[in-house]
């Protein structure tokens, strides 16, 4: 029988620890979790995913502020706005929603972020620790951070012996997650869209991780009997067996095939996406405690 990975039970038990941790805090130090979110135009699906942050940050227990700016919005309007944020104690993360408009330098603006308030963990500092191994200090990209506590429901702590492929180098995905692998003694491979005979490189993955963006690419033969796979893929594919002009959603692997063939599986929706937003508050509570000069708790 094939595990269904349940990512939504698994979110579910982050934020349970997210609100007794951030309730430790502000009972024990006076300390209330300070989330701000930072939004540019009006993209419907950014609106949908800041609302969403927005309400889990306020069920946690913390002080949510939402900026909402106009598209026509400079850079250095922006800039101004990240840089009071940053001079503001009370506040302890700051999320900058991606994508910006297009005239706006989105990669400028997440630098200026302070690293220990960079809660979506893009900054290079952020970046650099986790490359290095340094796990206790810096803040780790939350989808990525997400995926990782998956893999460890299914394969403990210790990853050593194991074999994990991570399909895709993005720096907001596929790089921080095979340094997490790494740390975790796995033996890794990054592979993508260059990568010769991808099918033969996935298929000795016992851990297999896709994040590539096209809709259900990992097939059955891509994957070694009993692997684990997780996906990571969010795409929106038509389905006029709906109706006209339906769709639903998919991730990168061919779910009703690889289950016949994996041992575990993360299925879209329902897998990786809830973790994001849990992992989102964790990183914004351990930041408050690292704030208060206060050992943060683990997730």
């Amino acid at each position: 029988m094939t595990t269904v990975i349940d990512g939504k039970k698994a979110a579910a038990s982050v934020i349970e620890a997210v609100k007794a941790a951030a309730a430790g805090l502000e009972k024990e130090a006076g300390v209330k979790t300070g989330l701000a979110v930072v939004i540019v135009g009006d993209d419907p699906a950014s609106h949908t995913y800041v609302g969403a942050k927005g309400r889990m940050a306020k069920e946690c227990g913390f002080n949510s502020i939402q900026h909402t700016l106009p598209a026509e919005t400079t850079q250095e309007e922006l800039a101004s706005l990240v840089a009071s944020l940053n001079a503001d104690p009370s506040i302890h993360g700051i999320l900058v929603q991606l994508p910006l408009p297009k005239h706006l330098d989105s990669d400028a603006i997440i630098q200026s972020i302070r690293p220990e308030k960079d809660v979506d963990g893009l900054h290079v500092v952020n970046a650099g620790k986790l490359a290095t191994g340094d796990l206790a200090t810096g803040l780790i990209s939350c989808t990525p951070a997400g995926a990782m506590l998956l893999v460890r429901a299914i394969h403990g702590q210790d990853l050593s012996g194991l074999n994990a492929v991570v399909i895709g180098r993005s720096n907001l995905f596929g790089k921080p997650m095979a340094q997490l692998l790494l740390n975790a003694n796995a033996t890794v491979t990054t592979a993508h869209s260059r990568t010769k005979d991808l099918a033969s490189v996935a298929r000795g993955a016992d851990i297999l991780v896709a994040a590539v963006g096209r809709p259900e690419m990992v097939k059955a033969d891509w994957v070694k009997p009993g692997a684990t796979v997780i996906d990571v893929g969010i795409n929106r594919i038509d389905a006029p067996e709906r109706g006209e002009g339906k769709s639903r959603l998919v991730g990168d692997v061919a779910y009703a095939e690889v289950s016949d063939v994996a041992s575990a599986i993360s299925p879209v929706p329902g897998g990786v996406g809830p973790m994001t937003i849990a992992m989102l508050m964790a990183n914004t509570v351990i930041a408050a405690y690292r704030a208060a000069g206060r050992q943060p708790p683990k997730f």
